[in-house]
């Protein structure tokens, strides 16, 4: 490849609509993050995007990579969860999206979730992660969630839209809670459930 980056990602990234395996491949070990990122979703563009090299992006140096590969890996047999401990942030958080995606989470992936909706260290990944559990609707989640829901606002926002998957007396009360809550717009996703329009 050129000296000019731009050049460069900009040819990555045509690979990717042109049918040019070769190109994106080629670019998957370069120098430049941002044309490691950009191949990865070449070659996912091209349908050659393998669990190898997802696997291989997850130890990449950069952030931007390492999140590319997740938000890529939603539909590649590959696991993903130990990233919700990423030292980004965002990387941890688009990991919570994707194991979201999942059609079919393992036991490993739901126990990971579970754990970071109340334990992780940031609000963001915590609400991420209530989020995710809501998605799956797996009954395991949802005492992470009514946890979740006593938690900081933006957190308590996206548990409380969380449980709509799930019914019963704590779901019941979870969002009677939530109904008089300081936050306006915990109120406000409250009322969206317990009051649904047509």
């Amino acid at each position: 490849m050129s000296n000019n980056s731009s050049a460069d990602r900009f040819a990555v990234i045509a690979a990717g609509f042109q049918g040019d395996v070769p190109t994106a491949l080629a670019a998957v070990d370069h120098a430049d993050s941002s044309l490691r990122s950009s191949a990865l979703r070449a070659l996912h563009r091209l349908g050659e995007l393998t669990p190898e090299h997802i696997a291989r992006s997850f130890t990449d140096q950069s952030a931007e990579v390492r999140r590319t590969a997740v938000e890529l890996s939603v539909h590649i047999d590959v696991s993903i969860h130990h990233l919700l401990n990423d030292d980004d942030v965002f990387v941890a958080e688009m990991t919570a999206w994707s194991l979201g995606e999942r059609q079919t989470p393992t036991d490993e992936e739901i126990a990971a979730l579970i754990h970071a909706t109340t334990q992780h260290a940031e609000s963001v990944v915590r609400e991420a992660c209530a989020a995710a559990l809501g998605s799956l609707g797996d009954i395991r989640g949802l005492p992470a969630i009514l946890t979740a829901c006593t938690d900081k606002p933006a957190v308590r926002r996206r548990a409380v839209l969380a449980l709509a998957p799930f019914d019963g007396e704590e779901v019941d009360a979870a969002l009677q809670r939530a109904l008089e809550d300081r936050d306006w717009q915990v109120r406000q996703n409250a009322e969206i459930l317990v009051n649904p329009r047509d």
